[in-house]
């Protein structure tokens, strides 16, 4: 089953489609952001849209699988920022629908987004070619993010949950320490395999 799932994941066709559907959903969610950028200082826009913002780095990490390539860099932020805005999304949708009792259907359309996001991160993990530097540089951009959000207040807004702002700050935060711990256990302490698109 393992060889199967390896298998399908190094497909041309298959790496084509992830792309499309991932810059999809990433114009869906700079536009979804709109809103709330037109309200940001310039010097903190590019720290506002998480979940696109993650979705975009993997596809910096398709782009480079079509061309035999691996961008380390792009790979390591792709994981570490898939994994922990998928499934911050995930908890947030599902605290709003226990706070209000009601959640409309694009709050489950966005939790079977991001949970996707936060899988397709990991599966690609055996492939990636993470070197120390490019860890390092993700986790001090993963962990910035979070005083941005928490600290200058640039979190993404939901309104029927912001009463509890600093607990769900808490949890962010170490939802990102989880996120790291879970990128060096796949990417250094787990053998890799060996990259090999198949036409």
């Amino acid at each position: 089953m393992v060889f199967s799932i390896s298998w399908v994941l190094k497909q041309r066709w298959f790496l084509w489609l992830l792309l499309i559907i991932n810059v999809g959903g990433t114009i869906y969610g700079y536009i979804w952001y709109e809103g709330q950028l037109s309200r940001t200082p310039n010097h903190f826009l590019i720290f506002v849209p998480d979940s696109p913002t993650a979705s975009l780095f993997f596809c910096f990490v398709l782009v480079a699988f079509l061309l035999g390539k691996n961008w380390g860099l792009f790979e390591s932020l792709a994981l570490i920022t898939l994994y922990k805005y998928g499934i911050w999304a995930v908890v947030m949708n599902i605290l709003t629908l226990l706070v209000t009792g009601y959640l409309p259907w694009e709050g489950y359309m966005l939790m079977a987004s991001h949970l996707a996001m936060a899988i397709q991160g990991i599966l690609y993990a055996p492939f990636y070619r993470i070197k120390w530097w490019h860890f390092v540089v993700a986790g001090v951009w993963t962990l910035h993010n979070d005083v941005i959000d928490y600290v200058y207040m640039m979190y993404p807004v939901y309104h029927s949950i912001s009463m509890y702002v600093k607990e769900i700050g808490y949890f962010t935060f170490w939802l990102s320490i989880s996120a790291l711990f879970l990128t060096y256990y796949l990417c250094f302490a787990k053998r890799r395999l060996q990259w090999s698109i198949k036409n």
